[in-house]
């Protein structure tokens, strides 16, 4: 039996496949609607797709390659779900809600290589990238959640901020935009999808050119090298100045806005001098910028603190002073490992505390 997932497939890809195996082409919206619009569970629940295709679809693929290994739910109505691949990987997914509906936050990447200091995440190295229908099924599972509690609710919002490096899987995370956004099926739309990168300027490139309508965030945390470099690794390979060069093609060429997400450290990037650069850094772009201020999480063995409540407002203010939008988020589920990565840190410690046992 095989063990592929369907979901790794783009609508196109299904027909495809399909008629390659003898099926006509209407067979693919059959398939397709049972996947995405009635989220069956088995291959057998689908009515009026003939048995020959079904046998054919057990043969070669299976639905589910994620099962459940925790559930935390905050006070707040955050959902923090750590999932287990097939090959025993372990992996975050977080359902967050807001007044604008319910986003889930998905990862890309078994830990991560990027390297940033203050980071949860990055704490494990990058074991291998998750296949484009791993990153579905995040989708997937969390829909079914929501449906068994009959409540009528949805996923209305996709932000590509969990652990590992979008940008440094990039093909696969195309084919999920492409399967997630498709109005046959889950029908997210392009601009309630947000997918965020350290800074990877070369990719940057490539996405402008895709010419999606999905929102692009960059995880800056500083406003020059010296800083950048000490807390972000990746600003060795990709210095400010040329990930703003690669900023500069993706605005010319898309002219959508983009958020900056700056993490909030205690005495480190704090200070106005920092939000009077970043006020330089971006003010000639600053009518397609956001600054997203984010109050640090705290994480185990980690030297950062967060700013305190009364230096991130001087540092908004400072900011809004010199014509830069922006605004501070908050944490979502506070009491339940918020930080990213940080569920899954603390189980694989459990696992390896067991196993010495």
């Amino acid at each position: 039996m095989s063990e592929t997932s369907i979901y790794g497939l783009t609508y196109e890809q299904l027909t495809d496949w399909l008629m390659d195996n003898g099926q006509l082409r209407f067979r693919a919206d059959q398939v397709w609607n049972w996947l995405y619009k009635k989220r069956v569970t088995a291959f057998s629940e689908m009515k009026n797709v003939n048995k020959e295709t079904i046998a054919l679809l057990e043969e070669n693929f299976v639905l589910h390659t994620l099962s459940e290994e925790i559930k935390q739910e905050s006070a707040d109505g955050t959902i923090k779900y750590l999932f287990k691949l097939s090959d025993g990987n372990i992996i975050e997914t977080v359902l967050m809600r807001f007044n604008y509906g319910l986003s889930v936050c998905v990862t890309t990447q078994v830990g991560c290589n990027i390297g940033c200091t203050f980071c949860a995440s990055g704490l494990l190295k990058k074991s291998r990238d998750l296949n484009s229908s791993e990153i579905v099924e995040q989708i997937m599972n969390v829909q079914k959640h929501l449906d068994e509690k009959d409540e009528g609710e949805r996923v209305s919002h996709i932000v590509v901020m969990g652990i590992g490096e979008p940008f440094d899987n990039f093909t696969n995370l195309m084919d999920f935009i492409n399967v997630v956004n498709d109005d046959k099926g889950l029908c997210i739309g392009a601009r309630h999808i947000t997918v965020s990168t350290s800074g990877i300027a070369n990719k940057i490139y490539e996405w402008a050119d895709a010419g999606t309508q999905v929102n692009l965030a960059i995880s800056l945390h500083a406003p020059n090298n010296e800083l950048r470099t000490r807390i972000m690794k990746i600003n060795k390979a990709f210095p400010i100045e040329k990930l703003m060069d690669s900023v500069d093609y993706y605005l010319e060429k898309v002219n959508r806005r983009i958020t900056y997400e700056y993490i909030m450290l205690k005495d480190v990037n704090d200070h106005k001098t920092e939000a009077r650069q970043l006020a330089k850094l971006l003010g000639d772009k600053k009518h397609l910028t956001y600054v997203n201020l984010i109050p640090y999480n705290s994480v185990d063995d980690n030297q950062y603190q967060r700013s305190d409540s009364e230096t991130i407002q001087a540092f908004y203010e400072t900011l809004k002073q010199n014509g830069i939008n922006c605004g501070v988020r908050w944490e979502n589920g506070a009491d339940i490992d918020a930080a990213c990565g940080q569920l899954r840190s603390k189980q694989i410690k459990k696992n390896k505390e067991k196993k010495t046992v």
